[in-house]
Order: C-alpha cells, then structure tokens, then sequence
C-alpha cells in the first residue's frame, strides 16, 4: 500500500465516522434496524459478558486477597477490587469481549453485502449506505455497551464477593461497605465514560473494515480479522488517553 493509497483509506475511515453519527439527527431514521441491532449487540452479548465478568472478578478477588494477606491488608480486598473494576478491568475487559463478537459480526455481515453487491444496489435506489447500515450499527454500540458494562461491572463484584467470604472468609457486610464507599462520582464516571468511546471505534472501526472488503472469501477472512485486531489496539490506546484526561479533569494528581 503506497502512500496515496494510505491517505485515501484515512479520508474514508474519517468520513464514515463522522457521518455515521450525523445520521441519527437526520431523517429517515430506520428504527426498525436499530432495534435488531441492539438486539444482536445487547441481548445476544449478554451470556459472554456475564461470564467474562463474573471469572474476571473472581480472580481478581483471589490475586488480591492473596497479595494483600501476605501484608496483613487483606480487609482493603474490597476496596481495591471495587475501584480496579468500575473504573479499568471492567469496561476494558467487556469492550474486548464486544470488539470480540459484536464487531466482528459487523465486519462480516457487511463484507458479505459487499461481496454480494448489496450494498451497490442501495446505492443504485438513492439509498445511503452509512445512513441505512452504519448509522444503526453505530447507535446500537454506543447504547448498549455502556449498558452491557453496567451490567457487567455489578456482576464482577459479586463475584468478587464470593471469593472473599466463601473462600478467604471475610466478612460479607464489610465487603458491600467498602464498594459503597468508592461508588463517588470520579470512579463511576471514569467508568461510564469509557464504553461510550469504546463503543463508537468499534462500531466505526468493524464498519469501515466491512464496506472495504473486496477479493472473495480471503479477503472477507482479512476484513474481519482486521476489524477485531484494530479495535483491540484502539481500545487499548484509547483506555490509556481517556484514562490520563479523566485523571486530569477529575482533579487526581498522578
């Protein structure tokens, strides 16, 4: 890929994310395609979500009280569970797990509409392909992963809660006390805020791969490789930046 190549495929990426989200301000709306797509990214991302979760926190629970035991701190599992959930292990964990399936589906069902000219015939009817197809694919992400986090965030701790009073045999009561004492505004904003970002790359990124696919089955197989692989990477930067301006702007010195 030479550079002008590169260039062109950017200006394309850019124009798609930025439309995309006009779309919703813009008639018509297709809701009927929202509704199936948040279907397929909420309802049918919940089972991995909630089991994602619930092993996520029960590890994390045991790594800690064990670290913390050696020190004599074990009492603070909750806390550093609580807050290593809610505002990084969580929405982080549960946007790969989305990345994952969600848009990997998304680059599929779209390359195969690319391959199968689909998407020249709705172009032929006058129909926008960003506004029928990547609008509610967009809308749906930023809708129900923040959701699918809230969800899997609370599943998490009670997982974490199994672990330190089934298996270490702490106290229960002081467990649920110290998680609510870390549900202030800075942890559970740096923890809603983040799936809301997480969710529109994914959607933009798995997209873009989608409506780019040419050369067959292989190159299906690349675009949606490639879909997976770049969202990864841009949750994982993303996660670093939002998490350093969230620090900033909450007023918490590093």
């Amino acid at each position: 890929m030479n550079l002008k190549e590169g260039i062109k495929k950017v200006q394309d990426f850019y124009i798609l994310s930025v439309k995309a989200p006009i779309g919703i301000f813009q008639r018509p709306v297709y809701i009927r395609d929202i509704i199936e797509q948040m279907d397929y990214a909420g309802a049918g991302s919940l089972f991995i979500v909630l089991l994602v979760s619930l092993f996520i926190g029960m590890a994390l629970s045991l790594q800690v009280s064990a670290e913390l035991g050696a020190l004599g701190l074990r009492m603070y599992t909750g806390r550093i569970v609580g807050i290593s959930i809610i505002r990084e292990i969580g929405p982080v964990a549960i946007a790969l797990s989305f990345a994952g399936r969600v848009g990997s589906g998304m680059a599929s069902e779209l390359g195969s509409m690319m391959l199968g000219h689909q998407v020249d015939i709705l172009r032929v009817y006058g129909i926008s392909p960003i506004k029928k197809l990547v609008t509610p694919r967009v809308i749906s992400s930023i809708v129900m992963l923040p959701i699918l986090t809230i969800i899997g965030d609370a599943v998490s701790l009670f997982g974490g809660y199994y672990i330190v009073a089934f298996v270490s045999h702490q106290s229960g009561s002081f467990y649920w006390s110290q998680i609510r004492d870390i549900m202030i505004f800075e942890n559970i904003f740096a923890g809603i805020a983040k799936p809301f970002i997480f969710g529109y790359l994914i959607s933009c990124i798995s997209c873009y791969m989608g409506l780019s696919t040419s050369g067959g089955a292989r190159g299906l197989r690349r675009s949606t490789t490639s879909a997976v692989v770049l969202s990864t990477i841009m949750i994982i930067l993303s996660d670093f930046v939002l998490t350093r301006i969230l620090l900033y702007l909450l007023g918490m010195r590093v």
